[in-house]
């Protein structure tokens, strides 16, 4: 039998989604509470890798049981009881035994979040940046984005990926309630691209690149060429779809 788990989590206290040797990761948590309810072990598979620090408003992921879960809503309340204040169950629901939470997501939409000053109540859900930034001009760079696939120049180094191809349909700035906001979404991402992207454009945004560096930087598809990644705080997963 398999299920599908939608939860969302806070990730300043974990080493990411996937589960690590030495550290503590989300996977691990939700995986050691269904471990403990169900009565068998369980290993769940996410539909999305985010790295230390990063949060996810919506994620999904799926795992496989021998005997069928009696009441969804009742292992969804003792999930919560039983998980840190940082991780949230909104629903666990049966599925296809073919069904992937991986494989099967059509997209995902990320936001990466910038305040221009100090705010108690966003330490460690926003990154802050000092600097004036042209917003239009970050947007004419950003819009370039879609008419690539490859985008190498924002992936990090010695990763074990087929390719570097990426179909990005949105990729914008925009501000609200004071926070300026980058989405983007894509059927898929590279390990540490969106950081990469936003670290880039920022370079854009105070002017030390141009529209056209930042266009020469994904053809070249070198990393050493794109900016510093931006901090993992200001980052998170917002969206994954699935067909309907």
């Amino acid at each position: 039998m398999r299920y599908f788990i939608e939860f969302s989590y806070k990730g300043t206290n974990y080493s990411g989604w996937q589960k690590q040797n030495n550290a503590i990761s989300v996977q691990q948590k939700l995986d050691e509470a269904l471990t403990l309810i169900l009565r068998e072990t369980i290993e769940s598979v996410g539909s999305s890798r985010t790295d230390t620090g990063v949060h996810a408003e919506q994620q999904y992921a799926h795992f496989d049981i021998n005997q069928p879960v009696k009441d969804c809503d009742s292992l969804t309340y003792r999930l919560n009881s039983l998980l840190p204040f940082d991780i949230a169950i909104h629903r666990v629901f049966h599925v296809e035994e073919t069904a992937h939470s991986r494989f099967d997501a059509t997209h995902r939409r990320y936001e990466y979040r910038i305040i221009k000053r100090k705010n108690p109540f966003l330490i460690n859900e926003s990154h802050i940046f000092h600097k004036p930034l042209d917003i239009q001009r970050m947007n004419e760079a950003a819009e370039l984005l879609l008419k690539y696939k490859n985008f190498e120049s924002f992936s990090k180094i010695h990763t074990s990926v087929n390719n570097f191809l990426c179909d990005i349909s949105e990729a914008r700035w925009f501000e609200k309630d004071g926070i300026l906001i980058f989405s983007i979404k894509s059927n898929r991402f590279l390990r540490g691209m969106v950081r990469a992207l936003v670290g880039t454009l920022l370079e854009v945004g105070i002017g030390k690149k141009t529209i056209a560096d930042f266009e020469k930087i994904i053809q070249v598809q070198d990393r050493s060429k794109a900016g510093a990644q931006a901090p993992a705080e200001g980052l998170f997963l917002v969206e994954v779809g699935y067909p309907e």
